[in-house]
């Protein structure tokens, strides 16, 4: 393309923009820049939305809106959703709202990477119960819940020595936990399940919600963690990735 073409080029797209604007319209530019001059509490960074069953906690089985989030502080060595860690878009609350609402079911689910890394995150929750869903957080055990609206249902993962974030475990979140929340271990080997056990018995954590005990996929036979829960007669759960047995490592399943 030769320097003139492109100076036409430039100008026309000039003028493009000028009309749309002109005539009360926005042009992408436009959009982001009213997102980004919001205030942290009433935007987040999105990674996707997305409609699948819930394949985890309680909710286990419910169609569900998965909202997840951008960015993680921690680096889990299982981790299977590493896509979020980086790039997303930004999006309003009202905004984001409204595309849940599209998808017509009562169950959301706000996850990440690390949900509550973001400051729009807290806001974001008590809004979505505002407006009648049964919410859900998936949050790390890293970061403070103690601000989460109390009508949410949050599922803390405390990490064990095998996902290498062990010392991330903020162990001042158990005693806010609540009988409508769950603590989750996601376990490697033997070596957590036994670590796992003994923070049960230590902070009686059955007394306090459910307590989830999954098996990192493809790294624990589902079958030789039930023995184990059996053998040592212990008052949690066995749960296994629904969503993994259905489309495996299917993105924004």
């Amino acid at each position: 393309m030769t320097g003139q073409a492109l100076k036409c080029d430039e100008f026309g797209f000039r003028a493009i923009v000028a009309v749309v604007r002109r005539c009360g319209l926005k042009t992408e530019a436009d959009i982001v820049a009213d997102i980004s001059s919001l205030p942290a509490t009433q935007r987040v960074k999105l990674t996707e939305v997305f409609l699948s069953i819930q394949g985890e906690a309680d909710a286990v089985g419910w169609p569900t809106v998965f909202v997840r989030l951008t960015g993680c502080p921690l680096r889990c060595g299982y981790c299977d959703t590493t896509y979020s860690f980086y790039g997303g878009e930004w999006q309003s609350t009202a905004t984001l709202l409204q595309q849940v609402k599209d998808y017509g079911v009562d169950h959301v689910c706000v996850t990440g990477g690390e949900p509550l890394a973001q400051q729009g995150c807290v806001p974001l929750l008590k809004s979505l119960c505002d407006a009648g869903y049964q919410v859900s957080l998936e949050t790390s055990g890293a970061m403070d819940i103690a601000s989460v609206d109390t009508r949410v249902s949050r599922v803390l993962d405390l990490k064990t020595p095998g996902s290498g974030e062990l010392a991330r475990n903020r162990y001042e979140n158990l005693p806010l936990l609540t009988s409508h929340d769950q603590v989750k271990f996601v376990l490697c080997d033997r070596v957590d399940y036994e670590w796992a056990r003994e923070q049960v018995k230590q902070h009686q954590l059955d007394k306090r919600c459910a307590v989830l005990f999954s098996p990192v996929h493809g790294q624990i036979a589902p079958r030789d963690l039930a023995e184990w829960i059996l053998a040592d007669r212990l008052p949690v759960r066995l749960q296994v990735q629904l969503h993994k047995y259905l489309w495996g490592d299917e993105k924004g399943r």
